[in-house]
């Protein structure tokens, strides 16, 4: 059931309150918060913390990544990393709507990537609409920035701290603010 689950996060369907892969997500999500709860309440090395969090998504990643403590995933089972990847301490992944991260990507302290929304009505509030967010290679995201659904970072781009990314950022730009506009083009 959990890959149906995940089948129809990927294709952006919503979830509607009470339905059976709401329930099914909020078991995932309690045994992720569980586990993590254990994980981030002892020190562990860079590499550990890997291992720890393959372990919780269920496959494997990279052995160049490097995961710093605490570290926090809603769901725990959307979440796709490249090489060399560095994600500093307490950060969050809602990573239901899914999250892939490209390589040689840096995540500073206290990011925060949000990939679901509630409806709009107030009788619609408990419905949830997940969205992916795409990181592409070599993207450095500030610490204390917040990254939208829906959202792809492109190649080579920067997000200035404390940001809120709500639009897709171009590739080899540095954007900032909230909501995050173009602040200037990177060149070599």
């Amino acid at each position: 059931m959990l890959e149906e689950l995940l089948k129809h996060l990927n294709a952006g369907k919503p979830l509607i309150k009470g339905n059976e892969f709401n329930e099914i997500m909020h078991e995932v999500s309690i045994d992720t918060q569980k586990k993590l709860s254990q994980i981030n309440n002892t020190y562990h090395t860079e590499a550990e913390m890997r291992d720890e969090v393959a372990l919780i998504l269920g496959k494997s990643i990279p052995e160049s990544i490097r995961i710093r403590q605490p570290f926090y995933m809603d769901f725990g089972k959307n979440i796709e990393f490249g090489e060399n990847v560095f994600i500093n301490s307490s950060v969050h992944m809602q990573d239901q709507g899914g999250i892939k991260i490209g390589n040689n990507a840096l995540i500073g302290h206290q990011v925060v990537f949000a990939t679901l929304d509630h409806g709009f009505k107030p009788s619609e509030r408990g419905n949830l609409t997940p969205g992916r967010i795409v990181l592409e290679d070599n993207v450095w995201i500030g610490s204390n920035a917040t990254i939208l659904k829906g959202v792809t970072i492109g190649e080579g781009s920067i997000v200035a701290a404390g940001s809120v990314v709500t639009k897709d950022v171009p590739a080899h730009t540095i954007v900032g603010g909230n909501p995050a506009k173009v602040i200037k083009e990177i060149s070599e």
